[in-house]
């Protein structure tokens, strides 16, 4: 026993001014998080005000330096989608120009942008909202929607115009006729998102902001639509024989001309061959369906932040001091990398690890400009770099963008295995553990089962123990004092205080054999030593032991390869635990990979209210129960064409991709809204028949329906394309919107109006049938 050495003690006053400032710097920080209204950048923007202050209170020889900073990624992210936001504007307005070549005339509708994008935003800032990602993303989206029904309008006046009414009356004719199509649009799009509002769990909290901005935006454009386009084009459109038209303006004319010509035909052949058309239309809900099981299923896409982290895993038992050489392999790898800007080491307990073989590495990854490689890349080229340091597993892990509950392990995705039963789970835990590691699509399995640490179990003699005057306590004793750091006494000084602590010298706290020169004094006055009163044998026995829910339990986490979704690797998972496991073991995923599965269960019956609740809105505004399904035809061949782009572009359905799907379900019907709405109008007012009425519809609906469409995929390829931080989450909604308006807006063109000849003879028989 002895007191710790003077230099240890004068080390300590440092570390004493230290730790006193380090906690009136995490006091004055928490107090900051604590102010209302404060957001992440915030937060960080005022800690850095703080950090000169800060040094200057440090010791000179302690440097202070910023490990961790997610507002880096968070202000790229946001820098980004605002330059994606303009370009969609910007080509929006080049759509519009495009299609109406007349700077009069696309002022008028390019207008409704900005009045529906400040709109939106008062009403984030009453409704408390940041503008983060999601709806920054979400008004990106709304670009192209929130022209739609001023596109829509103005069209519809500009017709009234070209038949040779004033502009005044032509203003006020085409308004009261599109007025109520232009509600249809607008209410049953933002119904969409209202089963997304009652959305419960992680994803429910995801989405609220987004579909609450996006629904905020179509309101204020359908409003300022039916307002202030038609006031504008009153004043400032002008008759069409009054304008003289410039050389390209006639060749583009006829461009647009010859494409009417073309669907005029095309649309004719169609409505000649209906049943085949028909067929067709079951084949693509078919193969819908078929894409909608097969494709694979992720649940949040990985971003680049610039930052990584992992753990290191040695051999249980290993010294600390041979950890400590192992970790300054895997360091020195590490800063070698071109790709690495910094990074932090460290080995020992911390948090839920409590083993001395476990060690942390912490990377911030150059800016993107300068490295050739994404994060995920980093780490499969990494990955047989580490491999070669031996007796050491190094496991990486890119920053989620968003951290899911679980615990936080040394691979990202949990699968738990409970059982009150603990030798059968031990037992059985390292067999699943074994199979899960020869699966392809895994990588990086390992469990936190630690059941093999060496050491020495003594066992108590006690008739020895009693006849040479030792107690058990004395025993227990003698070993906490040598082995525990066991505090005797505190120095008081003037500015401090210093723990006085008995232990061993470290040389014989490293040797098992030093026990046997352990002595306990007798209740005699003499020395006996331990060995002459216990046993003392070596063995193995668990490092620690892991409980979920007060039942033991063993966690076994993995990550995915290349290629590999999240869904196929829960799949393969759940069938070989399925196999190997008995019975009285349960199982369950942790953390992401649990929310994922729960989150797959409630997408689908999401999807099914969306269509359900368009389904009652629309036959609430028509009054009626066949022409909502009409509109709604058009659907299988959006979900059909989302799902084969995210499949050709290898993009698992997510989060965000099946945000797009939903979406896209009140774009599509659009279409068939502009038609349905001009041949019932036609079939009430002029007696035509449903196939004249339709078919006159599509016609003069064609040229709104392009430009609308045009719009909307104008407004999505920025985000299609995927460039700039954080594209990897807007990138899968940008493609599955894409690729549905592409195929559907071919589709429905002609699938609208023979599903409506169809449903007005199955509505007209049933009707006869009734009447008689």
């Amino acid at each position: 026993m002895r007191l710790r050495e003077i230099g240890r003690v004068i080390d300590s006053v440092e570390n004493d001014k230290i730790a006193n400032w380090y906690n009136d710097a995490r006091s004055i920080i928490l107090a900051i998080q604590r102010q209302p209204g404060t957001n992440t950048v915030q937060v960080v923007d005022s800690i850095k005000k703080l950090l000169p202050s800060f040094r200057a209170q440090m010791p000179a020889a302690i440097n202070l330096a910023t490990l961790y900073d997610r507002s880096v990624s968070i202000r790229d992210s946001v820098s980004d989608v605002k330059f994606t936001l303009f370009l969609s504007l910007c080509l929006v307005v080049l759509v519009i120009f495009l299609f109406l070549r007349n700077l009069s005339s696309t002022l008028i509708p390019s207008l409704v942008l900005p009045f529906s994008i400040v709109g939106t935003f008062a009403a984030m800032y009453l409704l408390d909202f940041s503008l983060d990602n999601l709806s920054l993303m979400a008004l990106t989206v709304s670009v192209g929607f929130v022209v739609d029904d001023a596109i829509v309008m103005l069209e519809n006046i500009v017709r009234h115009i070209e038949k040779g009414e004033g502009v005044l009356e032509a203003s006020l004719n085409g308004s009261k006729e599109i007025g109520f199509t232009i509600i249809s649009m607008t209410l049953s799009l933002v119904a969409v998102f209202i089963p997304v509002l009652f959305m419960g769990g992680i994803v429910g909290r995801l989405l609220h902001e987004f579909a609450v901005t996006i629904s905020i935006a179509i309101l204020v454009s359908g409003f300022v639509s039916l307002t202030l386009t038609p006031m504008l084009c009153s004043r400032f459109l002008r008759s069409s024989h009054s304008e003289h038209h410039s050389r390209i303006y006639d060749l583009s004319e006829r461009f647009f001309a010859g494409m009417l010509r073309g669907y005029d035909r095309s649309l004719k052949v169609v409505l000649r061959h209906r049943l085949a058309t028909l067929i067709i239309l079951n084949l693509i809900f078919a193969a819908t369906i078929y894409l909608f099981m097969t494709v694979p299923k992720g649940f949040l896409p990985s971003e680049d932040t610039g930052q990584l982290f992992g753990f290191t895993e040695a051999v249980q038992g290993i010294s600390f001091e041979s950890m400590v050489k192992h970790q300054q392999a895997v360091a020195a790898i590490l800063r070698d990398d071109p790709n690495v800007d910094s990074f932090m080491s460290g080995v020992g307990p911390a948090g839920s690890m409590v083993g001395y073989n476990i060690g942390r590495v912490f990377l911030r990854l150059k800016p993107r400009s300068e490295r050739r490689l994404n994060a995920d890349e980093i780490i499969q080229e990494l990955r047989p770099k580490l491999a070669t340091v031996p007796g050491i597993r190094v496991f990486l892990q890119n920053f989620l963008p968003i951290r899911i509950g679980g615990t936080l392990t040394k691979s990202q995705y949990q699968f738990t295995l409970q059982s009150p039963n603990t030798k059968e789970l031990f037992a059985h835990a390292p067999l699943l553990e074994a199979k899960l590691r020869e699966l392809p699509e895994l990588q990086d399995v390992t469990s936190d089962l630690q059941i093999s640490n060496p050491q020495v179990n003594i066992e108590i003699q006690r008739d020895k123990a009693s006849a040479l005057g030792v107690t058990a306590q004395q025993v227990e004793d003698a070993l906490y004092t040598a082995y525990s750091s066991r505090q005797i006494s505190t120095i008081f000084a003037p500015n401090n205080q210093y723990q006085v602590i008995m232990e061993l010298d470290p040389r014989y706290q490293l040797d098992p054999n030093a026990l046997s020169l352990l002595y306990i004094r007798s209740s005699n006055g003499s020395l006996v030593p331990l060995n002459a009163v216990a046993n003392m044998t070596k063995g193995v026995g668990p490092l620690t032991v892991n409980h979920l829910g007060q039942i033991t339990s063993v966690t076994i986490s993995f990550n995915l390869r290349p290629g590999v979704s999240l869904g196929q690797a829960v799949g393969v998972v759940r069938k070989v635990a399925a196999k190997t496991l008995p019975s009285t073991i349960s199982t369950s995923f942790q953390g992401t990979a649990q929310a994922f599965q729960s989150s797959m269960e409630g997408l689908g019956l999401l999807l099914i209210m969306a269509i359900l609740v368009i389904y009652i809105v629309l036959g609430i505004l028509y009054e009626s129960f066949i022409h909502p399904l009409t509109i709604l035809s058009g659907l299988p061949s959006a979900g059909f064409g989302a799902l084969l782009t995210l499949m050709i572009f290898h993009i698992d359905l997510n989060i965000y991709a099946f945000v797009g799907v939903i979406m896209l379900i009140g774009i599509v019907k659009k279409n068939a809204i502009m038609m349905i709405d001009f041949a019932l109008d036609a079939e009430r007012k002029e007696g035509k028949s449903a196939s004249e009425a339709i078919y006159q519809g599509c016609l003069i609906r064609f040229r709104p329906i392009m430009m609308t469409t045009m719009a909307a995929l104008m407004a999505t390829l920025p985000i299609a394309l995927g460039f700039g931080a954080g594209s990897e989450s807007r990138r899968p909604l940008g493609l599955a919107v894409l690729g549905g308006l592409l195929f559907s807006q071919l589709i429905t063109l002609y699938i609208t109006p023979v599903i409506y000849t169809y449903l007005d003879a199955f509505q007209e028989k049933i009707s006869h049938r009734f009447h008689k």
